[in-house]
């Protein structure tokens, strides 16, 4: 019963941290059910990842983050020196 438990909780809490399943604005029942679905799929795509690359769902998020930092910042360099005098 306790290993039961615990996967459900880390399941809650990954479901809501990382898969946006709180940050839903929406007031419209469609628009809600369809964030809901959203985000499960979202969960299942992490967990497929968790499973490939033996990492959890919190160091997923941070690598994804990360490299979503470091391509906007060489897009930013990119922009900057093509369209600025230097």
């Amino acid at each position: 019963m306790g290993k039961f438990r615990r996967s459900t909780h880390q399941y809650h809490k990954s479901i809501k941290q990382n898969a946006s399943l709180e940050k839903s604005p929406t007031k419209i029942a469609r628009s809600q059910r369809n964030h809901i679905f959203s985000s499960l799929i979202a969960y299942c795509k992490l967990e497929f990842l968790k499973i490939k690359t033996l990492l959890n769902h919190f160091a997923l998020k941070y690598k994804l983050i990360l490299k979503a930092n470091q391509m906007a910042y060489q897009e930013l360099q990119n922009l900057q020196r093509n369209f600025m005098p230097a």
